[in-house]
C-alpha cells in the first residue's frame, strides 16, 4: 500500500512534460543534478542561522543601536490584579465596555483604573524598539548579502539576459556548485524565519507573512526538486533586491533618524514596485507560465509552481497597497515613516489629561462632592 502511494506521488507525469521524469536527473559523466535528499542540509543550515543570529544581535545589533541613538521609554508595569490577568490572558486583551464595568465590580477597582491597567499590560507584551531593531539588523544583513551573492551568481548567466534560456535543455540542467550554496542559504534563511515566528516581532499582517513564508520554502523546494533552479534562482534575486531596503529603513525609523529613513523607504517604494509588480510577473511569471507551453504540453507540477507564484504575486499586490498608503502618508508632511504593519504603543495621555481637567474643574469650584454646584454668578442680596 505504502509503495504504491509512493509510487503514485512520484510519478513521472506528476513532476516532468511528458517525455521526461526523474531518470533525466541521474548524475551521469561527471554532470550532477539537484536530488530530494539535498533539502535536508537545510535544517541544520536554519539552526545554524539561528545561533549566528543570537551571536550577531549580541555583538552588532546592540552596539550599533547605542550608536545610532536607539532608546526605549520606560514602560509603567501593570500592577498584579489575579482578576484582571486571568481575563487578559484566557478571554480578551481588548475588554468591551460592559466587561469593564463587571471587572471593576469584581476587583473594587474604577473603570478607569480597569482601563488603565489593561492599556499597561497590553504595553507590557508589545516588543521593544530594540528589539524591534536587533531584528530589523540582522534581516537586512542577511538580505544585503544574499542579494550581492545572487547578482554574482547570475551575472555571467545567458538566462539572466534571456529568460527564455532558462528552460535551455530542460530539465536535463547539470546543477552548479554556486547554485546549490545559494539555495541551500536562501532556504536554510526562509526555515529559519519560520522556526523563530514565535519569538520574532509580531505585526498586523502576521498571517500574510506567514503565508509567504510557507509559499516561498514550497516554492523554492519544488524547483529544486523538479530543476527549475534557473526559475528559481532569478525569483530570490527578486525578492532580495528590495528586502534589505525595507529593513534598513525600518533600522533608521527606529533611531529616529527621519530624512534618511524617508529617502530610503521611498527608494525602497520604488525598487518594490519595479521588481515585485513589474520585473516578476511580466517577465519572470510570464516565462514560467506562458513560454514553457510553447514547448511542452502543460503537467501538474507546471500548474503547482505557477499556483505558489501567484500566490506570492497577491501579497505583493497587498504590500504595494501598504506601501503607498505609507508614502502618501510621509511625503507631504516630512514625518517620520510608520510602518502600517506594526502594533503601535498606547500612552496613557489620555489619562493623564483627563486627571488634569478633573483637577482644574475641582480647583475652580466646577465640582464639589462630585455634585454640579448651582450658579455662584449672581448678584449677593444686601
Amino acid at each position: 500500500m505504502l509503495s504504491r502511494l509512493s509510487e503514485l506521488i512520484w510519478a513521472d507525469w506528476i513532476w516532468f512534460p511528458e517525455g521526461h521524469g526523474w531518470a533525466d536527473l541521474t548524475d551521469h559523466d561527471g554532470k550532477v543534478y539537484p536530488k530530494t535528499r539535498d533539502l535536508w542540509a537545510t535544517v541544520p543550515i536554519a539552526l545554524c542561522f539561528l545561533v549566528i543570529r543570537q551571536i550577531f544581535e549580541r555583538t552588532v545589533a546592540i552596539p550599533l543601536a547605542s550608536l545610532l541613538g536607539v532608546s526605549d521609554k520606560q514602560r509603567v508595569r501593570a500592577p498584579p490584579n489575579p482578576t484582571l490577568e486571568s481575563y487578559f490572558c484566557s478571554t480578551s486583551k481588548h475588554p468591551t465596555q460592559s466587561s469593564i464595568e463587571s471587572l471593576s465590580k469584581q476587583t473594587g477597582c474604577s473603570v478607569r483604573q480597569v482601563q488603565r491597567w489593561f492599556r499597561r499590560r497590553r504595553n507590557q507584551d508589545r516588543p521593544s524598539k530594540l528589539k524591534k531593531f536587533r531584528e530589523a539588523s540582522w534581516r537586512f544583513t542577511f538580505y544585503l548579502l544574499a542579494f550581492f551573492a545572487g547578482l554574482a551568481v547570475l551575472v555571467d548567466k545567458p538566462w539572466f539576459y534571456d529568460m527564455k534560456q532558462m528552460w535551455d535543455g530542460f530539465p536535463k540542467m547539470p546543477l552548479l556548485p554556486s547554485q546549490y550554496w545559494y539555495y541551500m542559504i536562501e532556504l536554510g534563511f526562509y526555515l529559519s524565519l519560520l522556526f523563530s515566528v514565535a519569538s520574532d516581532v509580531k505585526r498586523k499582517d502576521f498571517k500574510e507573512q506567514i503565508v509567504h513564508h510557507v509559499a516561498t520554502i514550497l516554492l523554492i523546494s519544488f524547483s529544486w526538486l523538479v530543476n527549475y533552479i534557473r526559475a528559481g534562482t532569478l525569483i530570490m534575486l527578486v525578492h532580495d533586491a528590495s528586502d534589505y531596503l525595507m529593513e534598513s529603513a525600518k533600522m533608521f525609523n527606529y533611531a529616529g533618524w527621519r530624512k534618511t529613513c524617508n529617502f530610503i523607504f521611498t527608494v525602497f517604494a520604488a525598487v518594490f514596485i519595479i521588481t515585485r509588480l513589474i520585473i516578476l510577473p511580466f517577465w519572470i511569471t510570464h516565462t514560467t507560465w506562458v513560454y514553457p507551453l510553447t514547448l511542452y504540453p502543460p503537467f501538474l507540477g507546471f500548474y503547482f509552481f505557477n499556483g505558489l507564484m501567484f500566490v506570492l504575486q497577491i501579497l505583493h499586490i497587498f504590500w504595494a497597497a501598504l506601501i503607498l498608503r505609507m508614502v502618501i502618508k510621509f511625503l507631504p508632511g516630512n514625518d517620520i515613516v510608520e510602518d502600517e504593519r506594526s502594533d503601535k504603543e498606547e500612552t496613557e495621555s489620555e489619562d493623564e489629561d483627563d486627571d488634569h481637567e478633573r483637577r482644574e474643574k475641582s480647583k475652580n469650584g466646577h465640582m464639589q462632592n462630585g455634585h454640579t454646584p448651582h450658579n455662584n454668578n449672581h448678584r449677593k442680596r444686601h
